[in-house]
């Protein structure tokens, strides 16, 4: 026989704006149903407040959730189920504290007037990491954030005056040996790989600005085949798709820093597009130059992904099939 235990259901009241309480609940309620699955609590919406309906200890977790969301939209983060499900699981580990600090610093400001921020725990650390040291790999799953934070450190440098020109670069190894068959100039050639790069340019800069800087070589986009053989100085350099760099071509890049240079190296271990036989530089740099000074390795995990919810559940599902086989 089970026994049963009556829980006391109370109800508190968070004072709120009420256009606030809209972007808090979402699209069809959607944030608040997510805020309801996880905490066990019921949502209700009012004129000027939420009404928590639940027992004492569900209460508790659910009025922190809702601060803590509240708190990101007034910051003008946008918030949906991927971002109630993060906010969940920082408050279940204590770790609330972060979250303010995570949500404090303005990264940069884009074209649009809209302030750049890191949005989990990974990207904060990522952040920080380029902040004090020279060479960094940022590892992990796509959709964490990795290329575009980076270069929006990077036009940040480039804006302060604190470096003279921004390369980005990455292995065009899908093309491999096709490119002279692939019609048109070089450039023609290598954009389609080069493509996600113009994107966030376009997003942190405007179309015309970046395209004026690249006029002027200030920045710099070309496969990492074209780095060979220079010297970068003060310069911030981000290679992107770092996993499918061989280990001649990453000790080629990372040797060519130099004075007053950053390196960022961004990669996922696990979407490998070599071919068979031939080890990642990634992979080969994370035994090699793990604990040199002045080098720093940061790891993403799922957790960290800011894409749509389903992207987590994909790369999980992923990482489940994987250890089965």
């Amino acid at each position: 026989m089970t026994e049963e235990i009556n829980k006391e259901i109370l109800s508190r009241n968070i004072e709120v704006n009420q256009s606030l309480i809209q972007e808090l609940f979402g699209g069809l309620d959607e944030n608040a149903k997510a805020i309801e699955e996880l905490t066990g609590v019921t949502l209700l919406q009012k004129s000027d407040s939420i009404q928590l309906n639940g027992d004492e200890k569900q209460l508790d977790i659910a009025q922190k959730v809702v601060e803590n969301l509240i708190d990101m939209i007034e910051k003008g983060e946008f918030v949906d189920r991927g971002r109630v499900n993060y906010v969940y699981h920082l408050i279940c580990d204590e770790n609330t504290e972060n979250m303010n600090k995570i949500l404090s610093d303005v990264i940069f400001v884009n074209c649009k007037g809209q302030p750049i921020r890191c949005k989990t725990a990974g990207q904060r650390r990522y952040v920080n990491a380029m902040k004090n040291n020279d060479i960094v790999f940022g590892i992990g799953p796509a959709g964490t954030g990795k290329t575009y934070l980076a270069m929006a450190m990077a036009v940040s440098a480039f804006k302060k005056k604190e470096i003279e020109k921004i390369i980005l670069t990455r292995p065009a190894v899908e093309a491999g040996e096709k490119l002279g068959f692939l019609p048109g100039d070089l450039k023609m050639k290598v954009d389609p790989y080069l493509r996600p790069l113009y994107d966030a340019l376009n997003d942190l800069m405007g179309y015309e600005t970046y395209t004026k800087l690249i006029e002027k070589e200030a920045i710099e986009i070309a496969p990492l085949a074209y780095m060979r053989g220079r010297t970068l100085n003060n310069a911030y350099i981000i290679l992107d798709e770092a996993q499918n760099t061989t280990r001649e071509q990453m000790k080629m890049l990372l040797t060519r820093t130099g004075v007053n240079s950053k390196v960022v190296v961004n990669g996922d271990t696990k979407q490998l597009d070599l071919p068979e036989g031939k080890r990642s530089g990634l992979i080969d740099a994370e035994h090699v130059l793990r604990g040199v000074d002045g080098i720093e390795f940061v790891y993403f995990t799922p957790a960290d992904v800011v894409r749509h919810e389903l992207v987590i559940k994909i790369i999980k599902a992923y990482e489940k099939a994987e250890k089965k086989s």
